[in-house]
């Protein structure tokens, strides 16, 4: 069996030294480490988890605590997580509740008992006394995408997140410049931040147009796709004017869809309909819909980054990143329609057409630590 003294001996550096590569440490020359990890990769040595975790008091080990892993908003949010993990050697344990506080607070307690190093958490409602033992164990955390009800500075927390209230603003403003005045938008949760946020933009859109608030066009469900279908439902039953939809993120689009689908509503043609959360295979599966894209790869590996620095150094003041959307103009909205003043296509596609697609990047409104565009962008 290779040891750590086999490493040692074949790189000529004392086990100190080879102690101080496997764990990432400073100290250590370029020329030393690479010596290090290439005799390392020769022997084939694999350290030992368990005992570098007892030497540094660590568990490699972090929580990730998601609202909904359907949603592919969140399992993009995962997917830039795992992969600044997997560079520093860490494990994550994934946990999903569902958008239920219940299960948040089952989860927290079995995270407690893992011992992880840190936790990165989209919290439901975004009640801090919900937050409060992570705070309590002095457990390094990030937020997702969220914001809480209370100042959390003394806490120490970190937050990433892109702004919901620019975004939702900008595609508002869309809708109204394409001479929309009845638009309905249907949310999420009532008490979470993004729900709430995304309405504040739609109201500043309005207001910014002189155009009265109308409660009645407003709907509060959850972010899922049967949420959609039941708003929609109610707001067609009830009768209310409306020509355009807003719907406050990908899984709720997608459920009204499907319910005008059923009703033989033709898009944009009998009502033009935009959403949050564009995901990365809708240009390539629904090349039709106009909509906010959140960089979310973006929001997993800020938050690891973010994570790991704090599990360094716990004394860090609490931070906050805020990272720019983009307005996606395709076909629901009616562009299409307006900019050639020709019939447009209603859903679905036709295979074989030449298809219209404008964006834009939508800066935040400034309050935090504003990230420039990644390159991928």
């Amino acid at each position: 069996m290779v040891t750590i003294n086999d490493v040692a001996k074949l790189a000529g550096v004392s086990l100190v030294t080879v102690s101080r590569v496997i764990n990432n440490a400073d100290y250590v020359s370029d020329k030393t480490r690479s010596n290090v990890k290439k005799a390392i990769e020769e022997l084939g040595y694999i350290p030992s988890a368990m005992a570098r975790g007892m030497r540094l008091n660590r568990t490699f080990t972090f929580a990730l605590i998601l609202p909904d892993i359907t949603n592919t908003f969140w399992t993009t949010v995962a997917r830039g997580v795992e992969d600044v993990a997997q560079n520093k050697d860490y494990s994550i344990l994934f946990y999903n509740v569902d958008e239920d506080q219940e299960k948040q607070k089952r989860v927290l307690q079995t995270v407690f008992s893992q011992q992880v190093d840190g936790v990165m958490i989209a919290p439901h409602g975004g009640v801090t006394e919900n937050l409060k033992p992570l705070y309590q164990r002095k457990v390094p955390t990030v937020i997702l995408d969220r914001k809480l009800d209370q100042d959390t500075a003394d806490w120490k927390f970190d937050f990433v997140r892109c702004d919901s209230i620019s975004g939702s603003k900008a595609l508002t403003e869309h809708l109204l410049k394409l001479g929309h005045r009845k638009i309905a938008i249907l949310s999420g949760d009532v008490h979470t931040s993004t729900s709430k946020d995304r309405v504040s933009g739609y109201r500043m859109a309005l207001e910014g147009m002189g155009i009265p608030y109308d409660p009645e066009l407003v709907f509060f469900g959850d972010f899922r796709i049967s949420a959609g279908e039941k708003m929609l439902r109610v707001l067609l039953d009830k009768e209310i004017e409306f020509s355009a939809i807003f719907a406050a993120n990908r899984a709720i689009g997608l459920g009204v869809v499907r319910e005008l689908l059923r009703r033989n509503i033709r898009i944009p043609d009998d009502t033009a309909i935009v959403y949050y959360d564009d995901s990365s295979k809708d240009g390539l599966y629904y090349p039709f819909f106009t909509s906010i894209q959140q960089y979310a790869y973006e929001i997993g590996k800020n938050a690891a980054d973010l994570l790991f620095s704090r599990i360094k150094d716990k004394a860090l003041p609490s931070r906050e990143i805020i990272l720019p959307s983009k307005l996606i103009v395709r076909y629901s909205c009616g562009a299409y329609q307006k900019a050639t003043k020709q019939p447009g296509l209603s859903l679905p596609l036709l295979n074989g057409t030449e298809l219209y697609k404008e964006s834009r990047l939508i800066e935040p409104f400034l309050n935090g630590d504003v990230r420039e565009p990644f390159a991928n962008f």
